[in-house]
């Protein structure tokens, strides 16, 4: 499997453009597929300079309904008309932060070759998602600033519109886009409909803070990468998880865990 990091908040490589938001380009045994779109259409762009077809892009998968996941994928639909889209029902809701909407481009409702979900879906053998992830177990206190308009009503943001990506090979990768309901919840999400764990994480784990963290901010994070230290498991992160989580979690963790940076090659 070899997973190409098309938009990261963090880049190495002069020859590619980032900004605020995520994206990969993963090449199965059957599948080239998209997993988020990033923040627009420098997302696009960071394809052809890694020389990616993306008209050749079969599957796209949109972890939950923000900006930054979601916003190039119009731009994606100029290149290629045909892949399958796939993203919860909820996704399409308004979604903010604070006062700034963060939800997808309503256009996006109009594409044809949408598909609008309600819960899991098994798309092949290979494929698979899973939503409705109920787990509150360290659940990101940054969710509590992200909301949600209901029948005109503005609302916590519950994350029912998060969905994760499950890919079976010989190795079985889980891929999240920011894991808004929390990444032990994420993975006991799995457990459960999977039995064991993956051999490799692909997700952000929402942890940025602009202020420095409290001491329970810390102890979370710290426990957070202890239980993750102890699966037998390689999680790749970056994006919204923030530099100083990382620096945190990094010693406990060592190789177990990867930070990622746009531009990057994974092969598994």
């Amino acid at each position: 499997m070899k997973i190409t990091v098309l938009m990261e908040d963090t880049c190495k490589n002069p020859l590619y453009e980032y900004e605020h938001g995520f994206s990969l380009y993963i090449e199965t045994k059957k599948h080239k597929l998209i997993m988020d779109t990033g923040a627009g259409a420098k997302t696009i762009a960071n394809a052809e300079r890694a020389g990616i077809d993306l008209s050749l892009a079969d599957t796209v998968i949109i972890s939950h309904g923000h900006y930054d996941h979601a916003g190039g994928l119009l731009a994606f639909g100029g290149k290629n008309s045909h892949a399958a889209v796939y993203m919860q029902q909820a996704a399409s809701k308004e979604y903010y932060h604070k006062e700034r909407y963060i939800g997808i481009d309503q256009r996006i409702l109009q594409m044809k070759n949408l598909n609008l979900l309600n819960g899991d879906r098994k798309i092949d053998e290979e494929l698979s998602l899973f939503a409705g992830i109920s787990g509150r177990r360290y659940w990101p206190v940054s969710n509590l600033q992200l909301s949600a308009k209901e029948d005109g009503h503005i609302v916590q943001d519950e994350f029912a519109h998060e969905q994760c990506l499950v890919i079976q090979e010989e190795k079985t990768v889980l891929v999240s886009g920011c894991a808004h309901n929390g990444i032990l919840n994420i993975l006991d999400k799995y457990h459960e409909l999977y039995g064991g764990y993956p051999s490799a994480v692909i997700s952000g784990f929402h942890m940025m803070k602009k202020t420095d963290y409290t001491k329970e901010e810390r102890e979370i994070i710290e426990n957070t990468a202890r239980e993750l230290a102890g699966m037998d498991c390689v999680f790749y992160t970056g994006h919204c998880t923030g530099q100083k989580a990382i620096d945190i979690m990094k010693p406990v963790m060592a190789d177990k865990l990867v930070q990622l940076h746009c531009g990057d090659v994974i092969r598994i």
